[in-house]
């Protein structure tokens, strides 16, 4: 093992995620945390810590020479960015890079080739990979938009060439609507991300979200299978299962094999995942993005292969090879997972950082919590809101969501509003339980007041 001394440049659930994992290989861990993250668990956890910034994003998790310099002067042999923040950044990659040290990931040059959503679809149709019909690459004439639309048909999405969570998207029904809306995504997209391209595609009506795990080590690429990410609100995941349901296994091997040639075509190396829409009516999967880092929803996956993927990318950012193939990947079972926000869902989800009182996270056979919470712990309200994610295993769907159930009403964490109660109503909402949802279902959902029903009743 390469890496003897882990810099990890993030904070929260995943912190504490990879620092156990570092943990398990030997390797001696050191926390970042900016001024307000000084208690937070995965410090208290860590070999060592190091404050990198004040409370501010900006000027901490997010300062790309003060998180680089914390940890060069730490003498740390490795990054680990996790999700979100500079995770995605190739200029980030680039600065570990340059600075002798070991980034746990993709390439600089692999980050930007498929962090640009216009690259990344070129990339993935010279690969082989359905796309969803729409614009060659960037469009900056109204003019070109608007025959573009007229061609493959409206509805159309907006959408931000770089960035991601849903920002700089919007969907034009008319072509009033795409010269309205264009100026909108483009400015959002500008403020969100520093980019304000955006190209045009199709408008798949109800599809699902499919995603394929993949692994590289920058030569050779495996797939841990799919995991369906359908229940979305504004775009952002809340509920996560692997594998797919009632998805046609010639579908799922095209899938997951597509995602091989993908990740093997740009060379990519660690953990990695590719997206797509599905129509399921039509039995048609189009490449939507490459997430190019691990992804919060990552244990379902190790659920069901029984996969350590966060050890795994550390060891291949060291310099060793894939140690499975292919053939050595089997999935067993059912897996689901649901994140524990500190946000109000029956005040439009309004965010509730407070202090954590009596805590009681229950863990057992096929149930696992990864989280950083403990009692007394003052949550800091100037992060994203996710405190935890509980994570089932059954033998069939039916029984992973009968398990979901019953460990939602164990969970006991006094002194915050959390979104539990959307979990526990949509576990017993029968659309869930039969499948019957898409990316569009669980907002008209919601406000047709569901989330009350303790029927969970059907939309």
């Amino acid at each position: 093992m390469s890496i003897q001394r882990l810099f990890i440049a993030n904070r929260g659930e995943i912190a504490v995620r990879i620092v156990r994992a570092a943990k398990s290989l030997g390797i001696h861990t050191i926390q970042a945390h900016s001024e307000a993250d000084a208690d937070m668990l995965a410090v208290r956890m860590a070999d060592e810590a190091v404050c990198i910034g004040p409370p501010q994003a900006a000027k901490s998790y997010l300062d790309i020479d003060a998180v680089v310099k914390a940890a060069r002067d730490a003498g740390a042999d490795a990054v680990h960015p996790g999700y979100g923040f500079l995770a995605e950044s190739p200029a980030f990659a680039r600065s570990v890079t340059e600075a002798g040290m070991i980034f746990v990931g993709p390439s600089a040059d692999t980050i930007q080739s498929m962090g640009d959503k216009v690259s990344a679809r070129q990339v993935a149709e010279a690969a082989g990979v359905p796309v969803v019909p729409g614009s060659d690459g960037r469009v900056d004439d109204m003019d070109v938009a608007a025959r573009l639309a007229a061609t493959i048909g409206f509805p159309v999405m907006i959408k931000a060439s770089a960035g991601g969570g849903g920002r700089g998207i919007r969907i034009a029904e008319t072509a009033e609507d795409l010269l309205k809306l264009t100026p909108q995504a483009r400015q959002e997209a500008q403020a969100a991300f520093g980019d304000g391209g955006i190209y045009i595609e199709k408008v798949i009506r109800q599809p699902r979200h499919i995603e394929v795990q993949i692994l590289g080590d920058g030569t050779r690429a495996v797939h841990c299978f799919e995991r369906e990410c359908s229940l979305q609100r504004r775009r952002q995941k809340v509920w996560e299962e692997a594998p797919a349901f009632d998805l046609p296994e010639a579908t799922r091997q095209a899938m997951c094999k597509r995602a091989v040639d993908l990740a093997e075509a740009v060379g990519y190396r660690g953990a990695g995942t590719v997206e797509y829409l599905y129509d399921q009516q039509a039995d048609a999967y189009y490449f939507i993005e490459m997430n190019t880092r691990i992804q919060v929803e990552h244990p379902v996956t190790e659920m069901i292969t029984g996969l350590d993927l966060v050890a795994l990318m550390i060891r291949v950012a060291s310099g060793e090879p894939l140690p499975l193939a292919q053939d050595d990947i089997h999935l067993t079972g059912y897996a689901i997972e649901v994140r524990l926000n500190a946000e109000d869902p029956h005040k439009k989800f309004m965010p509730f950082p407070g202090k954590v009182g009596a805590l009681d996270l229950p863990e057992s056979d096929g149930v696992r919590v990864d989280h950083f919470l403990y009692e007394g712990y003052q949550i800091p309200p100037f992060y994203d809101s996710l405190i935890g994610k509980l994570i089932v295993h059954g033998d069939t769907r039916e029984q992973a969501i009968d398990k979901m159930q019953s460990a939602l009403d164990g969970i006991k964490i006094d002194g915050l509003k959390t979104t539990i109660p959307l979990h526990k109503a949509l576990a017993r909402s029968d659309d869930v339980r039969a499948g019957r949802i898409h990316t569009q279902w669980l907002e008209p959902w919601l406000d047709a007041g569901n989330l009350n029903d303790q029927t969970g009743g059907a939309s």
